[in-house]
C-alpha cells in the first residue's frame, strides 16, 4: 500500500495522511501557483534553512507525481481540479 495513493475515481482526500491533506489545503487556499517556501511558512517551518524545506518539497513532488497537485515548469505547485 502506498503512503500517498494515486488520485482516482475511488480515492478521495481522506485516503491521504494528515500532513499531506494539510499541504493540499494550503495549495488550494492559495488560489494560484505557490512556491515550496510559501507552503513551509504556512506550516510554521524555518523557511530560511534550506534543509528544512527539502522534505516538504519531496512531499509536494510526491503529491504531484500521484496527480493530487500539478508541478509547473517554474517549480511552483497548483491544485488540480
Amino acid at each position: 500500500m502506498l503512503l500517498v495513493p494515486h488520485r482516482g475515481d475511488s480515492v478521495d482526500e481522506t485516503a491521504l495522511p494528515d500532513d499531506y491533506r494539510r499541504i493540499l489545503a494550503i495549495v488550494r487556499a492559495a488560489g494560484g501557483p505557490v512556491q515550496v517556501r510559501v507552503v513551509g511558512e504556512e506550516l510554521g517551518l524555518q523557511v530560511e534553512v534550506r534543509r528544512k524545506l527539502e522534505p516538504l518539497r519531496a512531499k509536494l513532488v510526491r503529491l504531484a507525481d500521484r496527480s493530487w497537485l500539478h508541478k509547473r515548469g517554474d517549480g511552483k505547485f497548483t491544485a488540480r481540479l
